[in-house]
């Protein structure tokens, strides 16, 4: 099997919690409703021998946990229904060529992802994980683009700029299950009982494919996502519209606290930032606006 070509035969699928694997509800399922790239900005990548120097001696492989959200730039599948393709896979799989390493790749739902770094069922995670102070106490983080919280509607809602979380006061706000929209949101509820009003609902979904319909059938009201995902979402989807950007964080590969693997990857990252390949992968995305200058370890958490 082709090293550029990650497929579901090459997933070993694992029970990862008592809820959903975070799989698509059928293979291929996004990739048949919503346009997929499939320009290849990975095959061209070559071995940097000054960033595989850094690896830990005798590293040839790695296991990564990816989780497959059916909605691009997210990782999804292709119309065949097995092969992975994404923004995080193409920057995993580029990662790997500069490294000069194999990857053994298996699917987990978002959640599960972070908890089951430190046992060391996998050796990192490449999800879109966003780089937050709570997280970086138990995870080492490198990062490989910026991207953060933002919201989208219907067109037909009178919703606008959401600035305050005291807007949505009142209102179903669907996310996704594990995530820091959950986390934001939820910590944040006070401020509608605050101020005397009739708090959020936060209701949580482990598929993209099922926030979507959940806002469009009317059982909720707003979507709060990636800034990527809803940018994406709005202009392959018909009756959407995105409101803004609310909070931007940097989003890396995620790693068990004290990792050495941390050095190489950055190293790796910064050499796709200099040939081009990085430009090439955002470009493919439609992400151009979420680049980053280079990669760094376990950052701080962005502040507005």
């Amino acid at each position: 099997m082709p090293f550029a070509a990650i497929t579901s035969a090459a997933l070993l699928l694992t029970a990862c919690g008592s809820g959903d694997s975070g799989g698509s509800e059928t293979p291929g399922a996004a990739a048949k409703n919503v346009e997929v790239p499939t320009t290849d900005v990975v095959s061209g990548v070559r071995k940097d021998d000054a960033a595989a120097k850094l690896l830990p001696a005798g590293t040839t492989s790695l296991t990564v946990a990816v989780s497959v959200g059916g909605t691009p730039p997210g990782t999804t599948y292709l119309g065949d229904g097995k092969t992975l393709t994404g923004q995080d896979v193409d920057f995993t799989q580029a990662v790997a060529r500069a490294l000069g390493i194999k990857l053994k790749v298996e699917q987990a739902s978002f959640e599960a992802i972070l908890p089951a770094l430190d046992s060391g069922k996998y050796d990192f995670g490449a999800s879109n994980f966003g780089v937050t102070d709570e997280r970086r106490k138990a995870i080492d983080f490198v990062t490989y683009i910026n991207d953060g919280q933002g919201f989208a509607t219907r067109k037909d809602s009178k919703l606008s700029k959401v600035t305050d979380l005291k807007q949505l006061c009142g209102l179903n706000v669907a996310t996704s299950a594990g995530t820091t929209f959950e986390a934001t949101l939820e910590q944040n509820k006070h401020v509608c009982t605050d101020a005397g009003k009739k708090a959020y609902q936060v209701q949580t979904y482990a598929e993209p494919s099922a926030i979507w319909s959940s806002l469009q059938q009317g059982r909720s009201d707003i979507v709060m996502s990636t800034i990527n995902g809803l940018r994406y979402a709005v202009v392959h989807q018909q009756g959407l519209k995105f409101l803004n950007e609310y909070h931007r964080l940097d989003v890396g590969f995620a790693f068990k606290k004290g990792t050495k693997l941390a050095p190489a990857f950055q190293a790796a990252v910064n050499k796709l930032l200099s040939d081009g390949t990085y430009a090439k992968i955002l470009e493919k995305w439609g992400t151009t606006g979420s680049a980053i200058q280079k990669s760094r370890i376990s950052p701080p958490e962005l502040k507005d």
